[in-house]
């Protein structure tokens, strides 16, 4: 009889468990995702065009890629770069993945993420180890249950902390739909960003929504009331959902309200054919890129002239929010590149915002708002500070401003752009 031949098996070098295969798709995918955002928030900032209404600052390919190291080994990073036709010197940098970072480093960043992208709990020490290493030893199903009741306890800490000691001068106000379901119903978060008079941004609340409705809203402002918002903030940024107006309307009368142009510039290129959008796009950023309100109002009009006819419907949702479109020329143009979107919170949730419903039974929806808290305090830390906040001051003195530019008395502004 022939001697048989002994083959050992050997593992292929390819070979890579199904968790592994998830864990490094997820790790890339989110990265990619999340670094879009921020470079499309850069962008969104300085979005200023040169004399040929070209953008000064574009698009300019991507870094040379690099790898994140972690225990199930190099995840692929590629940085968006960005070019200044200006000459200004702006350039990106990504918060999330800082030049020269070669590894993971957050647990607190990281477990929110993993369990909004479903990753249960008794996997999740498996998955913390492979990401994280040494740094996740121990962390058992009942060790993640505990973090999850600390997130729970930080949201009431925080939902409970007085508002008093800092004046509030301005608000973002955005409703985030998430395309998750909890006990078959779509969770809608409204989250509250503001500013206060030294120019530090923060998330003031987050809470569970139906709808957007105005009775949500209601009591979201009605809360931050009770906390120590008492002097009505001079201006809230959102878009155009009624509900969180009507409670401002309530709540706030006094404040001024400036829709968000990102929201109102989409609502109003969904009702062209695509074949108009790039131009009316164009026109649109005429409008709110003028140096005057005169100007702008002028862009308008045209805007209203060249479309009307043919697209009543797209002329008909912009007219109707004519005003509260141009509120920001009311104050330092310094600031309007803030005021002019609800960017501040769009950019810190897109990631999550743009998420398909990968999540299955892993959420419920008392525990989804916590998750979310962390992932916003988390963005917290990486907000700067309002562009020219020494301005804010005067704006809770009641110095007037147009067209940006402080007015000293009430017949002359110090500007030559008015006569525009």
């Amino acid at each position: 009889m022939a001697n048989d031949t002994v083959v050992p098996f050997r593992q292929p070098e390819a070979f890579q468990d199904a968790l592994t295969v998830l864990l490094r798709e997820k790790a890339r995918d989110l990265l990619r995702h999340a670094i879009e955002a921020e470079v499309a928030s850069f962008l969104g900032e300085h979005a200023t065009t040169d004399a040929a209404g070209r953008r000064e600052v574009v698009r300019n390919g991507y870094q040379p890629e690099r790898e994140i190291l972690t225990g199930i080994g190099a995840v692929p990073v590629k940085v968006p770069k960005v070019r200044d036709r200006a000459g200004q010197g702006r350039v990106f940098r990504s918060a999330l993945v800082p030049r020269y970072v070669r590894k993971a480093a957050s647990v607190e960043a990281v477990l929110p993420w993993l369990y909004l992208y479903g990753v249960s709990a008794d996997r999740m020490s498996e998955a913390l180890s492979a990401l994280l290493g040494d740094k996740a030893k121990g962390l058992s199903a009942s060790t993640i249950g505990r973090l999850k009741a600390e997130w729970a306890d930080e949201l009431k800490t925080f939902r409970g902390s007085s508002l008093a000691k800092d004046r509030w001068v301005y608000l973002w106000a955005d409703g985030i739909h998430f395309g998750i379901r909890a006990d078959n119903a779509p969770l809608c978060a409204l989250v509250v960003m503001g500013v206060n008079e030294r120019g530090q941004k923060k998330l003031l609340a987050i809470e569970e929504g139906y709808r957007e409705s105005t009775q949500s809203w209601r009591e979201v402002l009605l809360h931050l009331k009770g906390r120590g918002l008492e002097v009505p903030p001079e201006l809230a940024v959102g878009d155009g959902a009624m509900g969180f107006w009507a409670a401002l309307a309530e709540v706030y009368p006094a404040t001024r309200e400036q829709r968000c142009w990102v929201h109102k510039t989409a609502n109003v290129l969904n009702r062209l054919p695509k074949s108009v959008q790039p131009k009316a796009k164009a026109d649109l950023h005429a409008i709110w890129m003028a140096p005057t309100r005169a100007q702008a109002n002028k862009a308008f009009d045209q805007f209203i002239v060249t479309y009307a006819a043919k697209y009543p419907k797209a002329v008909e949702i912009l007219g109707k929010d004519r005003e509260r479109l141009l509120s920001f020329y009311d104050f330092p143009a310094e600031h309007w590149r803030h005021l002019r979107t609800t960017n501040p919170i769009e950019s810190s949730f897109a990631t999550v915002r743009h998420r398909t419903d990968r999540t299955r039974g892993a959420i419920s929806r008392d525990s989804i708002v916590p998750f979310v808290f962390k992932l916003g305090k988390v963005a917290e830390q990486h907000w700067r500070k309002l562009n020219g906040f020494e301005y804010l001051a005067k704006v809770i003195t009641g110095v007037r401003f147009r067209d940006g530019i402080e007015v000293r008395d009430d017949s002359t502004a110090q500007t030559d752009l008015v006569a525009a």
